[in-house]
C-alpha cells in the first residue's frame, strides 16, 4: 500500500511503498475511502507536539472494513466506518459515566497497537502510526476501540470530516458550552473546526453568532455557516467589538480554535461574568496564558474539550444522519478533493487560508 510517511520535523511528506501486517486481535484493516486534512497533525510536523518518527499521519479518516481480526465484536468485512482519534473501551471509569471521550485507553501508547507494535513497514523498518488511525495512507489496522460504524448510503469522501472537523466544533457548542438558543457565542478562528462551532451555534439558535479571524476571506465563508457578525481582529480589537456587539459586558460564550496564547486571552477576555469560554485550539506543548483569576471569582468558566465532549458512538452516526437529512453542511466544508501525492500542497493551501478543508480521496 502507499502511505504518506513523514521521517524528520518540518520536512515534506514522502509517499512510499509500506507492507502492511495482518489484524491482530481486537484489530480491523480498514479500507481507506477519504482522510480530512487537519491542522493538527501539522504540529507533529512543526515539532510543537512531540511523537516517535517515522510516522504515519492522519486521523480523519472514512472507510471500509477490509479484514477482522480475532475477537471483534462489533465489526464484520463491508462494514462502513469512521475513525475516532480518542478511542473508547466502553467499561472503564470514564465510559461509565457516559464521557468516552475521556477513556483511559487514551493514557496508553497510541504510536503502536496495545501490544506495543506497529503494523506498518517500509523495507522491514517499522513505521509509527498517528493515533493508531493513520489515515493518510490507503489501509491501516486500527483497534476496534478506534472505529464508528455508519450508514452505507453516506458518502465516504464527504463524511470523512465528522472524525474531527464536525465533531470537534460542534460538540464544543453543543456538549462542552451547551449554548442554549437566543444567546451570543464568539467563535476565533474560522478553520474547518471553527465553521463547524459557527454552525452548532446557528444550529441550536444562538441569537448572535460572531465570527472572529484574521483573514477576510475565512470571515466570509463564516457567513455561509451562519455567522452574524464578522470581526477582523487583524484591523480591531476583538474584545472590545464584542463588548459592543452584546452589551452586558460580553458574549454569554466564546469557542476558542485557534491554540494561540493570543487568541485564548482573547476569547476569556470577551466574555462577561458569568460567561463560559471553552478552548479547543491546539497549542504546542508547554504553552502557558495570563488569567486574571479575579474575573474566576466572578464566575467565569474555563474549560476545555477533547473531541467535543463527544459520546463517540452517538455523536459521529448522527452527524452523518443529520448531513444526510440535509440539515448539516458537509460538501460546503471541503475546498479540494485531491490525491495523497499532493498532501503536502494542501498544507501549503491550508496555512496559507486558502481552503476549508482539503479531503485526501484514494482511488
Amino acid at each position: 500500500m502507499k502511505g504518506a510517511v513523514l521521517r524528520g520535523l518540518n520536512q515534506p511528506f514522502q509517499v512510499e511503498e509500506l507492507e502492511l501486517a495482518e489484524p491482530g486481535p481486537g484489530e480491523l484493516e480498514i479500507l481507506y475511502v477519504a482522510s480530512g486534512v487537519c491542522h493538527s497533525d501539522y504540529h507533529v510536523v512543526k515539532g510543537d507536539l512531540v511523537h516517535p518518527l517515522p510516522v504515519v499521519l492522519g486521523h480523519e479518516g472514512a472507510g471500509v472494513v477490509e479484514r477482522v481480526g480475532a475477537g471483534v465484536k462489533e465489526f464484520k468485512v463491508g462494514d462502513h466506518v469512521l475513525t475516532s482519534y480518542q478511542p473508547t473501551c466502553g467499561h472503564c471509569s470514564f465510559c461509565a459515566i457516559g464521557r468516552p471521550n475521556l477513556c483511559e485507553l487514551r493514557d496508553r501508547p497510541r504510536h503502536v497497537m496495545w501490544d506495543g507494535t506497529s503494523r506498518m513497514r517500509s523495507g522491514g523498518e517499522p513505521i509509527n502510526h498517528y493515533l493508531q488511525l493513520s489515515t493518510y495512507a490507503e489501509r491501516a489496522i486500527v483497534p476496534e476501540e478506534c472505529l464508528v460504524g455508519v450508514r452505507k448510503d453516506a458518502p465516504l469522501d464527504v463524511v470523512c470530516v465528522v472524525s474531527c472537523a464536525v465533531t470537534a466544533g460542534a460538540g464544543a457548542v453543543m456538549n462542552r458550552a451547551k449554548v442554549v438558543p437566543g444567546s451570543s457565542v464568539a467563535v476565533f478562528g474560522c478553520g474547518g473546526v471553527g465553521l463547524n462551532a459557527i454552525q452548532a451555534a446557528a444550529f441550536v439558535g444562538a441569537g448572535r453568532v460572531i465570527a472572529v479571524d484574521i483573514q477576510d476571506q475565512k470571515l466570509e465563508w463564516a457567513t455561509d455557516f451562519g455567522a452574524t457578525h464578522l470581526i477582523n481582529s487583524a484591523n480591531e480589537d476583538p474584545v472590545a467589538r464584542i463588548q459592543a456587539i452584546c452589551g452586558r459586558g460580553g458574549a454569554d460564550y466564546a469557542i476558542e480554535v485557534v491554540g494561540a496564547p493570543s487568541s485564548m486571552t482573547q476569547a476569556f477576555e470577551s466574555v462577561h461574568r458569568g460567561g463560559t469560554v471553552v478552548i479547543l485550539g491546539v497549542p504546542p506543548s508547554g504553552t502557558r496564558i495570563p488569567i486574571d483569576p479575579w474575573k474566576l471569582l466572578e464566575e467565569r468558566v474555563l474549560t476545555g474539550s477533547s473531541f467535543g465532549g463527544s459520546r463517540q458512538k452517538v455523536d459521529l452516526p448522527m452527524f452523518v444522519d443529520l448531513f444526510m437529512s440535509g440539515r448539516w453542511k458537509m460538501r460546503e466544508l471541503i475546498s479540494r478533493r485531491i490525491g495523497l501525492d499532493e498532501l503536502n500542497s494542501a498544507y501549503e493551501s491550508m496555512l496559507k487560508g486558502e481552503v476549508r478543508r482539503s479531503v485526501v480521496v484514494y482511488s
